[in-house]
């Protein structure tokens, strides 16, 4: 009778540990499955990026139509610098034009050249503060991107762990607990 007893007790503290390991399997599971939404959301928000209302779509295209407008201007200032730079009795006439000019129409062009330079002057300095900006704001996205990376290689690393604890669990239970 006394090894009916110890049989019973053995067995029951086996059902009691089989009960414990499918309770800590169970939340493994949980543990699973919300790292997995957490990283499905991860990767959602990182490959966001991708989307056609996006803010740095839309900047990425505002700066092509920026880009080609400065084109446009680039290669009328290579015309005026060439005809600059052409014959030199060409450079010749263009000073006999100004010696034809009356004083007033002179100074309209002196006028309209200073205001030509403010423009450009001024739209240098908004060039240069867009870029500083733009260059702050890309250090700032590339810094959450690489959060945002870290945290799903960590996620991953987690879920790594996770899925080999529950096999050397699953082995554990496989085995029994006389192998353990």
């Amino acid at each position: 009778m006394g090894e009916t007893d110890l049989r019973n007790y053995e067995l029951s503290q086996l059902q009691a540990e089989v009960e414990q390991e499918r309770e800590v399997k169970e939340m493994l599971k949980d543990s699973v499955s919300d790292l997995r939404s957490t990283l499905a959301d991860l990767e959602k928000r990182l490959h966001s990026v991708d989307g056609e209302e996006n803010e740095w779509r839309t900047r990425y295209e505002t700066q092509l139509e920026l880009n080609e407008q400065l084109e446009k201007q680039i290669s009328v200032i290579r015309e005026r610098l060439e005809t600059l730079h052409g014959d030199p009795a060409d450079r010749l006439a263009s000073i006999r034009s100004y010696d034809e000019m009356s004083e007033d129409a002179l100074r309209q062009r002196l006028k309209l050249l200073s205001t030509e330079k403010c423009s450009l002057q001024s739209q240098l300095k908004d060039f240069q503060m867009r870029i500083v900006q733009e260059g702050k704001t890309y250090q700032k996205v590339y810094e959450e991107r690489r959060a945002y990376l870290a945290e799903i290689a960590k996620l991953s690393s987690s879920l790594d762990m996770s899925r080999k604890q529950q096999m050397v669990q699953a082995r554990r239970t496989a085995l029994g607990p006389e192998k353990t």
